[in-house]
């Protein structure tokens, strides 16, 4: 990747377009919530994965950004994140969920990348 300066940011061109990024999120996306972005979708990634591995078909994953603390005394470092995860489908048994949870935090690039650094707090509901 490559990333050109802007009057406003900077972008980088991908397959899918331009991502325009930018501490002002009237010009792009801001660097925090990408990096919020990475964690969650790489989060849903694999709870979508080991769901089917364990045979448990969702028919739909949502995650919601529930909080985002930052540090304003350390360079408003992000300190804490809080997912929800709603997970919706007819055959979907809150008990293995659980598990799947668990395997999910410990099999995530983004979450392995930051636990040291960053408090990921991950909860759920199962809608059947």
């Amino acid at each position: 990747m490559e990333f050109k300066m802007t009057a406003n940011g900077f972008n980088t061109e991908t397959s899918f377009g331009t991502l325009t990024i930018s501490a002002d999120d009237s010009y792009g996306f801001r660097p925090y919530q990408l990096l919020v972005s990475s964690i969650a979708v790489c989060s849903g990634g694999v709870l979508r994965k080991i769901l089917e591995k364990m045979r448990i078909p969702a028919e739909n994953i949502s995650i919601q950004v529930k909080e985002v603390v930052r540090n304003p005394d350390e360079a408003n470092k992000v300190e804490k994140i809080h997912l929800h995860f709603i997970i919706e489908g007819e055959k979907v048994v809150e008990e293995k969920v659980s598990k799947a949870m668990e395997l999910t935090k410990n099999n995530c690039a983004m979450v392995q990348s930051v636990i040291d650094s960053i408090i990921i707090e991950e909860t759920y509901e199962v809608i059947n």
